[in-house]
């Protein structure tokens, strides 16, 4: 699955926060509600459901509102393209790193 072409860019962006990057790695235990996740962060809860609305937006977490409580869950499957992304670019440089190899190994042997 190919995400559109600014998907990626809006992923790193939401994960170039480390508040955000906090949120995740708390989401990455369970859901939580937006109070749970404000609570270690010294930041206005205006504040927080910006970050939170980045995340959203960037389709690392999904809400769900029941009654007055909004509730985050970690949309881990999201995380696939930039994973897929990652992985390619390190075939890339391993491709690359076993040619210079190559080369050093010849070179030494002449």
């Amino acid at each position: 699955m190919t995400q559109e072409p600014g998907a990626l860019d809006r992923m790193f962006h939401a994960l170039s926060d480390r508040s955000r990057r906090g949120m995740v790695d708390r989401l990455g235990r369970g859901p939580a509600s937006v109070s749970e996740l404000a609570e270690p962060l010294s930041m206005a809860l205006p504040t927080v459901m910006k970050h939170l609305g980045v995340l959203e937006e960037s389709g690392i977490v999904l809400s769900v509102k029941t009654g007055r409580v909004r509730t985050y869950s970690l949309q881990r499957e999201s995380f696939a393209d930039v994973e897929r992304w990652l992985a390619e670019r390190r075939s890339n440089w391993n491709g690359t790193f076993d040619r210079l190899d190559r080369f050093l190994a010849e070179e030494q042997s002449k």
